[in-house]
């Protein structure tokens, strides 16, 4: 197989230069250890934000708060590991106890993991439902006071998601058990491989629909001033399918999904348009879905049509408070 042309940023550097400033404004990003997480703390924190990196404790989130802070840019990070809900809850109080005067204007779920086996968290989840969405679900319930008292101070805050061209690939409607305590259960490793790339689908299926259903339900508040987004990549080499599990089965698939991705894949900063967008841009309406091109998959990011399943919304919302267990989840 032919070596693979490095791809070259075209849209990212020109994209950010239409920005505001973000001074006096705090961004929280899980996931920002590396790709786009990082390219986005990174652009926050040079247009004036506090950045607040929500990592799993580890040598190589210390890298990446030093890589902001030695660039002179205001970083702090809150340990939150996302396969765990005690971890999450405890990043809550930390982010609760150290910004409830000021606030968070933006929370961006980021973070995410792909094609792993089949295997459970300790609360009992698919590792990759938990991480990608259940977790974010719960840390959102738990920034929510936070969001709310930035909107007050300066007017709005925000939500932001992060989807994927697989959230249709393949093309299956959200099923509740994938969001239930069946991890371990919900299919194996073998010929042909397929079962971990539906879980994947299904996670980020969820990250979509969580966004619809969020902003209904955020909408019926009185006065609300939150706005939620959604955004997915495109074909980005971001790192992610370096992480990618192989073990077990039939690896060929793996590889191939891999492949396939990776010979049209554009670079990280490109495959950041549409989250920073959602992130910086002024005057985006609540509910917007961005993504690339659909013909060419790749960036600028633009606003795309409406996905929306009014069954699988409220799916996601009741299976999701369940899981995480919450009986409301506004404070």
């Amino acid at each position: 197989m032919a070596a693979r042309t490095p791809p070259v940023t075209k849209h990212y550097t020109e994209l950010v230069k239409g920005f505001p400033s973000m001074a006096g404004k705090t961004v929280m990003i899980t996931g920002s250890t590396s790709g786009m997480g990082m390219v986005l703390a990174k652009t926050c924190g040079e247009l004036g934000a506090k950045v607040v990196m929500l990592n799993r404790a580890s040598e190589r989130a210390n890298k990446a708060l030093k890589a902001l802070t030695d660039k002179g840019l205001d970083a702090t990070l809150v340990a939150c590991d996302l396969s765990s809900f005690a971890s999450v809850r405890a990043a809550g109080e930390a982010l609760r106890a150290q910004f409830g005067e000021t606030g968070c204007d933006v929370l961006c779920n980021n973070a995410g993991i792909m094609g792993t086996p089949d295997r459970a968290t300790k609360d009992g989840f698919d590792e990759q439902m938990q991480a990608n969405h259940l977790s974010h679900f719960l840390l959102t319930h738990e920034v929510w006071p936070l969001l709310e008292k930035a909107a007050e101070l300066r007017g709005e805050a925000r939500v932001v998601n992060h989807s994927s061209g697989a959230r249709n690939r393949p093309n299956k409607p959200l099923m509740a058990k994938y969001l239930q305590a069946n991890g371990g259960n919900l299919g194996g490793d073998g010929f042909p491989g397929m079962d971990k790339w539906v879980r994947y689908q299904q996670s980020k299926l969820a990250n979509l629909m969580f966004t619809y259903a969020l902003d209904d339900h955020a909408r019926e508040r009185e006065g609300n001033r939150i706005k939620i987004y959604c955004a997915h990549p495109g074909a980005t080499d971001s790192g992610l399918q370096g992480k990618t599990k192989t073990a077990g089965g039939d690896r060929w698939l793996d590889r191939y999904v891999l492949w396939s991705t990776l010979k049209i894949a554009q670079t990280v900063e490109d495959g950041t348009c549409g989250l920073a967008r959602c992130c910086c841009e002024q005057d985006l309406p609540s509910g917007s879905f961005l993504g690339p091109d659909a013909k060419t998959k790749l960036a600028p990011a633009l606003l795309l049509p409406p996905e929306r399943n009014s069954s699988a919304e409220k799916l996601l919302w009741d299976e999701s408070m369940k899981a995480v267990g919450l009986s409301t989840f506004f404070h």
